[in-house]
């Protein structure tokens, strides 16, 4: 046995007081004269024996009264091998507010059972212990020590959240926090304990003590809404648009009669009822038929229970009224490009001549291609690279007389190989890159009679960017008759022959020519994303249509409207949401008054998973770390008691506060009712 508080033990010189009242108690008698004496000698030796045995019992009685009260002061325990703590603790209290506490257990949400955890934890503390009340928000009101009322309140108010924080992540937070105390710095984390954020195995060395109270339900049946999107670079006006959805079973259990559904318009469209295997995934696809140009939005839904938070995926995508091209010349148009833009209402053409050229509509149009130009001027060099690198297209067909010196300046600043000089020889086109975009769903069977163009006239070219550059189409001797380059966020295709039906056949052969130039104006080296996910980093980039710096982006969604920070980098701008989004859902894009895009956020996937750790994983996880232990679910039954036996080992103060209430009363017993 132990005492918490052994300087009590000099209060025990106290038993002096009563041995020496004892010993120095004498009564006056009172003298009786009696006319016979016989008996008096006898009568007087068995009273005084009577009396003696009295005095006795109410000396040791006051004297086990006053030891059992110095040694309740003193707090005597028994060690159960952790530190002993003495003075004032500071606790931190984590409470996992995220959406797998939906869960429940006994029909009772997962989270209130943590949160009456966590008032236990609290409530086994004194007045004068500091507490701080921690959750995966990682709020800056609770980043400083509380008192216990406090404590308290703060459990009551938490709600979920969308936000998902790693147990190594909210150790550290409660370590930045107890690292400015000197004593007795103890956490607790409260939680489900999946398996997807508790990384215990990274907490190697923490100068606090951490507790894991594992608050779980049975295994929970989850089918989940994994990811969306579009087989395609962007769905197109009047057509059908095939939308790919990925489902995904998280339990350990097959799944049938999983109803899927899409939403769109008001209108909610049955995608199919399928059977989904555990633990695995399935993709099924909608098609999306948008009669309506601008921007759209639609919800794929799942049906489940209980835990519903990742049950709907929420979209919004534009859907241009035409795709714009523009072709640039110097001879005049191109009737087999006319013929080709004509033949399809959602492509358009725009020609216009090289030394009439409007640079700032540049960013209105998907593609550009430059043909027969005899030379690239270094204006023109400079627009066209700033359009690349903001995500245009351009393709190139080089003249018959080009200036190789200013199409060089171009495709060097581009990163390209360029051009070293010109090859009169026959060339037959005999490679397609059906890998790449261009080509990948255009042909079901890329036999042999397929007519592939060839040309009498093709510029060779320096392999100083071979590394980047991505053939297209290739010559039998291996060699590039279309090369794509990265600029950026943008493509830039290269055709080794000039565009002139009369050493190119190109446009004569429809197979190749219409697929290259349709595919080359859908395609992108960055999608726009149909979604957001809602986490304390989101960053949204759109086009920077600010007039001046009095106007800035707002995004609202009807209820509330903040101002997010912005990074504009030429037509670009960067929106930092940081944390300010927390409900998922559609949410407009606003620049003063006018709505600029739509924009659909969806929760984290991250917790869709409810696998979890039993104890036997948590201590798997947590290796030999001595600082970091496991209050089970039968500990938990005593919170307080647990706590208590943690912290002092098995108290024994209470009992000697009973053994001197007990003695005291057997002494005021003696006094009344033992009579000699």
């Amino acid at each position: 046995m132990q005492f918490l508080y052994p300087s009590f033990l000099w209060a025990l010189l106290a038993l002096a007081i009563p041995i020496i009242i004892h010993l120095f108690y004498f009564r006056r008698f009172k003298k009786v004269f009696f006319t016979n004496v016989k008996y008096l000698k006898e009568i007087k030796e068995e009273t005084s024996n009577r009396n003696k045995l009295k005095n006795l019992l109410v000396l040791l009685s006051r004297c086990l009264a006053i030891i059992g009260l110095v040694l309740a002061f003193a707090q005597p325990f028994i060690p159960t091998g952790d530190t002993i703590k003495s003075g004032i603790n500071h606790v931190s209290v984590f409470v996992d507010n995220s959406y797998s506490m939906t869960a429940a257990k006994q029909d009772i949400p997962l989270l209130d059972y943590a949160k009456e955890r966590a008032r236990l934890v609290v409530s086994s503390y004194s007045e004068e212990d500091r507490f701080q009340i921690l959750t995966h928000d990682f709020e800056g009101k609770h980043q400083r020590l509380i008192s216990k009322e406090d404590a308290i309140a703060y459990i009551d108010e938490i709600q979920l959240t969308p936000t998902v924080q790693t147990i190594s992540r909210v150790v550290n937070r409660q370590k930045q926090l107890l690292e400015s105390v000197s004593n007795n710095k103890i956490s607790y984390i409260i939680s489900d304990f999946q398996r997807s954020i508790s990384d215990l195995s990274v907490i190697q060395d923490t100068t606090i003590e951490v507790n894991l109270l594992p608050v779980q339900a049975s295994q929970q049946k989850n089918i989940s809404i994994d990811s969306v999107w579009f087989d395609g670079p962007i769905p197109f006006l009047n057509q059908n648009n095939k939308l790919v959805v990925r489902v995904r079973n998280n339990s350990g259990e097959d799944a049938e009669q999983v109803k899927l559904s899409f939403k769109q318009d008001g209108q909610e469209k049955p995608i199919g009822i399928r059977d989904i295997p555990a633990n695995s995934t399935i993709t099924d696809t909608v098609i999306v038929n948008v009669d309506k140009s601008g921007w759209q939005q639609g919800v794929v839904s799942v049906s489940d229970y209980p835990v519903q938070f990742d049950d709907e995926y929420y979209i919004a995508f534009p859907v241009p009224d035409t795709i714009k091209a523009l072709f640039v010349n110097e001879s005049g148009p191109n009737r087999f490009m006319d013929a080709l833009f004509k033949g399809v209402k959602s492509f358009s053409l725009s020609n216009q001549n090289v030394n009439q050229l409007q640079y700032q509509q540049f960013s209105n149009f998907d593609l550009i291609i430059l043909n027969d130009l005899k030379s690239v001027t270094s204006g023109l060099s400079s627009e066209l690279g700033q359009y690349l690198r903001n995500g245009g297209k351009v393709l190139v067909f080089p003249s018959k007389n080009a200036e190789l010196a200013s199409y060089n300046n171009f495709l060097s600043l581009s990163g390209a190989n360029t051009f070293a000089s010109l090859n009169k020889n026959k060339k037959e086109v005999s490679g397609i890159n059906t890998e790449e975009f261009v080509f990948s769903d255009v042909f079901i069977n890329n036999s042999r009679n397929l007519k592939l163009p060839q040309s009498m006239m093709s510029y060779d070219f320096n392999s100083v960017a071979a590394s980047i550059q991505e053939k297209i189409l290739t010559y039998r001797d291996g060699s590039a008759y279309i090369s794509k380059y990265r600029v950026g966020d943008g493509q830039l295709f290269v055709c080794a022959s000039p565009l002139d039906n009369a050493v190119n056949d190109l446009v004569f052969n429809a197979e190749i020519f219409v697929p290259l130039v349709y595919k080359l104006a859908i395609t992108t080296t960055k999608q726009k994303s149909l979604s957001y996910t809602i986490t304390n980093n989101i960053v949204v980039e759109t086009e920077n249509k600010r007039k001046s710096g009095d106007y800035v982006y707002k995004i609202s969604n009807g209820k509330s409207e903040f101002i997010p920070g912005q990074i504009p980098t030429g037509n670009r701008i960067t929106l930092d949401v940081d944390d300010q989004i927390k409900t998922a859902g559609f949410y407009d894009l606003l620049l003063d008054t006018n709505i600029e895009g739509k924009l659909a956020f969806n929760y984290d996937r991250k917790e869709s998973d409810m696998s979890m750790y039993d104890e036997d994983g948590l201590k798997n996880q947590n290796g030999t770390n001595p600082k970091i232990k496991i209050i089970n679910e039968a500990l938990q039954a005593n919170i307080s008691g647990a706590i208590s036996d943690k912290d002092k080992g098995i108290v024994l103060w209470k009992w000697f506060v009973i053994m001197a209430l007990l003695f005291l009363a057997i002494e005021a017993l003696l006094l009344r009712f033992y009579k000699p």
